[in-house]
């Protein structure tokens, strides 16, 4: 029978239950057993796909093509493990499957209530994971905050299921514990506070994970102790760190991955663990001295008020450090507005002092011209471009436009009535937007690629077939290939399924390289993207040069 750890967050939402229900699982996949995880949010969406990045941070796209939370991302590049549909839950797809089965008369005739018909939904879909899985350790993150409306159903699944298995549930609680500066003092109220609104769901909490700004001392830890019921070993220490990589060793630190196997009455599978020392050699990486290179992301989905959102880009922002520890490069990554691109030359000048540029993927009309405009700097001036899905087709565009001639080149995205539209909209899209079709109609999952060899692509890849992970409904359209082709673009990736192109470069540069998939949501701290492992490659050679 499996184990299910459930996770759920207290005092205020952003404390890092995504990072910590990964370490948990890193720190059990290094004991040697199988570890799987499941993120489930309280919202009525189906799922994250029509949801905007700087409301909800970005849109991770698994292989089978579920547009989810971003903290699926984070259980793939700890674990190390490719998850799929069954691992994200949401309140509305939760109803509408009950929904669709009383309709359906699976019910046989019963009335069919909230509790426990719903809490039995989600029930069955976690133990169709560990199932289907194979785990011996299923990790459940509880999205939202203790105390909110919206995940008591959720909170009432996991006591449910502790009934039904007592020996095999524990329940996390990430909880904050502000230090005021004006008190100079860490208080455990908010916490206290917590717990007891778990308990109020009918739960107790096994371990509380204090997240703060510094290490919790022993009088907190004997505070918490004393107020929520736990034994002070069970109060683990969440401070700040540099890097979430560091968060499985800083757990380790405290005895965690002991104290749970003690609490199961399980011992290891494993003394030793070449993925261990792997993980500790990494973080002695991710910590040591390295020679900097200064990356550039042209973006616009991280402004947010006075405030910068970098969840919006978190894949594209892991995928350029592990390439960068990859290299043995310290990474400094800076945002860059796209929209004050596009009136202010002075604002392009300062692309010299990059090593590298990237533009990634996003949707709508706002900063595409200031875009357009950095991708033509960067292709005149030599500087390390790459291209993320948007990226790729604004550098389609430009090239149209400034080499071929074709100066209203453009996408029918930006302009339905385009004369000349480079990109385009797929044909199987256009009756699913006519009909407001937008949730999970795109171009999703994992498609075929084969790349060309002797090009870029094919030096990063070092193979000829290959797989990507797709978000888009406009790609190039092939009508304009051969004029684009003889004017210099290198079409260096094809679908061979449906001939569509894949992946663009440019002669005499020594790195300008677009992708129509997202070559991001397949980095992980120890296996680098190829593709983002040679941008950064080269971007320090430009580095190099320019000393």
């Amino acid at each position: 029978m499996p184990y299910y750890i459930f996770v759920a967050g207290g005092v205020m939402s952003s404390v890092g239950k995504g990072a910590a229900t990964a370490s948990i699982g890193k720190i059990l996949q290094n004991m040697g057993f199988k570890v799987t995880a499941l993120k489930i949010d309280p919202y009525i969406n189906i799922d994250a796909g029509t949801m905007n990045p700087i409301e909800h941070g970005e849109v991770f796209v698994t292989n089978d093509g579920t547009e989810c939370d971003q903290d699926v991302g984070n259980y793939e590049r700890f674990l190390g493990i490719d998850l799929s549909t069954e691992n994200y839950l949401t309140t509305g797809r939760v109803y509408q499957t009950v929904i669709a089965k009383e309709r359906n008369l699976d019910f046989n005739g019963k009335c069919v209530e909230v509790v426990p018909d719903i809490p039995n939904e989600v029930i069955y879909r976690i133990k169709k994971v560990a199932a289907n899985t194979q785990a011996d350790f299923v990790l459940i993150e509880i999205g939202g905050t203790v105390g909110e409306y919206q995940n008591l159903l959720f909170l009432e699944a996991a006591r449910m299921l502790k009934l039904q298995n007592p020996k095999n549930v524990l329940f996390f609680l990430v909880s904050y514990l502000p230090t005021l500066k004006i008190i100079g003092e860490m208080k455990t109220k908010p916490t206290q506070t917590a717990c007891r609104l778990l308990n109020e769901a009918g739960i107790q909490p096994d371990f509380i994970l204090g997240r703060a700004s510094v290490s919790l001392d022993a009088p907190r830890k004997r505070k918490i102790s004393i107020f929520c019921n736990l034994d002070p070993k069970d109060v683990i220490s969440a401070p700040d760190v540099e890097s979430i990589y560091a968060i499985p060793i800083d757990f380790e630190k405290e005895g965690l991955g002991e104290r749970i196997l003690k609490k199961l009455n399980l011992k290891k599978k494993k003394k030793f663990n070449n993925n261990a020392k792997e993980w500790e050699k990494l973080v002695d990486t991710i910590y040591s001295k390295k020679p900097p290179v200064k990356i550039g992301i042209v973006g616009k989905y991280f402004e947010t008020g006075e405030f910068s959102l970098m969840d919006s880009y978190i894949s594209v922002i892991e995928a350029v450090k592990h390439a960068c520890w990859a290299n043995n490069k310290e990474p400094e990554i800076q945002w860059l507005s796209a929209q004050k691109f596009e009136n202010n030359s002075k604002e392009l000048q300062k692309l010299k002092d990059f090593d590298g540029v990237i533009v990634p993927g996003g949707f709508g009309t706002r900063g595409i011209e200031g875009k357009i405009k950095v991708i033509e700097y960067l292709r005149k001036n030599k500087i390390p471009f790459l291209g993320l899905c948007l990226g790729m087709q604004l550098a389609t565009i430009e090239f149209a436009r400034h080499v071929c001639g074709i100066k209203d080149a453009t996408s029918t995205e930006f302009d339905s009535k385009a004369k000349n539209p480079v990109i385009d909209i797929m044909k199987e899209q256009v009756e699913l937007l006519k009909d407001k079709k937008y949730g999970g109609t795109m171009r999703l999952g994992a498609w075929n690629c084969v790349v060309a060899l002797g090009t870029i692509s094919g030096r990063a890849y070092k193979q000829k077939n290959i797989s990507e992970r797709h978000r888009h409904r406009y790609e190039f359209n092939n009508d304009y290939r051969d004029t684009l082709e003889k004017n210099g673009l290198i079409i260096s990736g094809i679908n061979p399924e449906k001939n569509l192109v894949e992946i663009i470069e440019l002669k005499n540069h020594p790195f300008f390289v677009g992708t129509q998939f997202h070559p991001e949501f397949k980095s992980r701290p120890l296996t680098p993207h190829p593709l983002f492992k040679e941008f950064i490659r080269v971007a320090a050679q430009n580095r190099k040069s320019k000393k």
